[in-house]
């Protein structure tokens, strides 16, 4: 990590509660989590129900992706000038109260209104969990909390479809959206009880910059899942795409002008660990992007499995994450970043390489699971020293902004690879499986460019991390 003088590195304090402060920012991530991966095997009961078309579907998912890509940064900006908590559990009480319009919407309608407004209720938990975290704890400590925070959030995916299809199966699609009340409650109760609130600035909020930001990323957003979803670079996907650079130019320009008082201080990328942190996850998830599209589809498409048996193939990935994350979360504590964050992306694209044997045809055992297990080790390397890293790269001030923007250009990553997916999808037969291995030998090359950005970023003889105040 990039050096600093001691007077830029006091310790923060410990919470008094150091598990229940853990506990609020799982339960309240696992908020999204959960739900990002359950409404997923509701889509098929949901479009018999209220009427809906496969196209009228995706944006089922859709209309809670674009504000949460769109806010996260806004989100944790918010928390930064607010006060974390507050942020916390308002975007709680957002995705609960949108939880129960979700269950009772009377068309599809009502539900992407909904399901718009949980996307805003993340948008605003998300980051300030993350920011909680990075404020409240510090070296060992904080690496072993944001392990627990990312085991936590692996187990919740993995646990996800499984429980989804019981409920939707045993209750009918609606209850998905019930299960969210009891698990925000506590969250709310917990983080109101338990966790110590973060000194608000006196500042105001950098308006332009977050309404330029949420421009910028909002319409990222749109053009990429109108790309994904048409798989045609059309008039409006190029303009929405030229629209958001100029947007971020914009942007830009706007947080130079504010100096210190910006949104985001153009300052945290004079840190050489902070940009290579960010063009680390960028790639990495990127590359991750395009095998959670691709291996199901695959799967099901080319080998002739059940949408039940395809969600079970990755189940293993998510296993493997959440056992393996809090170690390397404590691991990282102590040694520094830069090791586990080489390692572990590197594996992973040795993982991808390994999918050029994909054959979906062919057993399971011998020609997805290996892959699958090397991708997961180099994920579980990589995923809590990465959330550490990026929280210990700023001032305790802007850990929110920053867990923001880490998830934002994670999620970018993403919704790129998907994109691009659209063109293996469009193959079909022998096709598909030699147009999948294109796109894991891509992967495979992307996840290495990660592991080298640490390695070439990272100072070499990096600490255990201190948060800076």
């Amino acid at each position: 990590m990039a050096k600093s003088s001691k007077k830029t590195q006091p310790k923060a304090a410990s919470p008094r509660y150091p598990r229940w402060t853990i506990a609020a920012t799982m339960l309240a991530s696992s908020l999204a989590f959960i739900d990002g991966s359950v409404t997923n095997v509701a889509l098929a009961a949901i479009g018999r129900d209220l009427h809906g078309s496969a196209a009228d579907l995706s944006w089922t998912i859709n209309a809670y992706l674009l504000p949460l890509s769109a806010l996260l940064l806004f989100g944790g900006a918010a928390g930064d000038h607010f006060g974390r908590r507050r942020m916390l559990i308002g975007g709680i009480a957002l995705f609960a109260i949108a939880s129960i319009g979700c269950a009772l919407a009377w068309d599809l309608n009502a539900l992407l209104a909904f399901r718009t407004v949980q996307g805003l209720g993340a948008a605003l938990l998300m980051p300030n969990s993350l920011g909680i975290l990075g404020s409240s704890f510090e070296g060992e400590a904080r690496g072993r909390a944001v392990g627990t925070w990312a085991a936590a959030g692996a187990i919740s995916s993995a646990v996800g479809p499984p429980l989804g299809g019981w409920l939707v199966d045993a209750m009918g699609w609606r209850t998905i959206f019930y299960v969210n009340l009891p698990v925000g409650a506590a969250a709310a109760f917990i983080a109101w009880r338990y966790v110590t609130e973060s000194e608000a600035r006196k500042d105001r909020l950098d308006w332009t910059g977050a309404v330029l930001a949420t421009a910028a990323l909002g319409l990222l957003t749109w053009a990429l899942t109108l790309w994904s979803t048409k798989h045609v670079a059309s008039t409006p996907v190029l303009a929405g795409m030229g629209g958001s650079a100029a947007l971020a130019a914009g942007f830009v320009v706007a947080e130079w002008k504010q100096g210190d008082k910006a949104m985001m201080p153009l300052a945290l990328f004079g840190s050489r660990a902070f940009v290579g942190l960010t063009a680390l996850t960028f790639l990495l998830y990127g590359a991750l992007g395009g095998l959670i599209v691709l291996l199901p589809y695959l799967l099901i498409v080319g080998g002739g499995y059940s949408p039940l048996q395809a969600g079970f193939a990755l189940l293993p990935f998510s296993i493997m994450i959440g056992v393996g994350s809090r170690i390397t979360g404590r691991l990282t504590g102590r040694i520094g970043p830069r090791w586990p964050l080489t390692i572990g992306p590197i594996l992973t694209g040795i993982g991808f390489a390994l999918m050029i044997r994909a054959d979906p045809q062919a057993s399971y055992w011998t020609s997805i699971l290996p892959a699958v297990l090397v991708i997961a080790i180099g994920m579980a390397c990589a995923v809590a020293p990465l959330t550490t890293a990026v929280l210990s790269s700023v001032d305790n001030r802007h850990t929110g902004t920053a867990s923001g923007f880490n998830s934002a250009v994670a999620r970018s990553g993403g919704l790129i690879a998907t994109a691009l997916a659209g063109g293996v999808m469009a193959e079909t037969g022998a096709a598909l499986t030699g147009a999948y291995h294109v796109g894991a030998l891509v992967a495979a090359v992307l996840a290495v460019a990660a592991g080298l950005s640490a390695l070439a970023t990272l100072d070499s003889q990096s600490p255990p991390l201190k948060g800076r105040g």
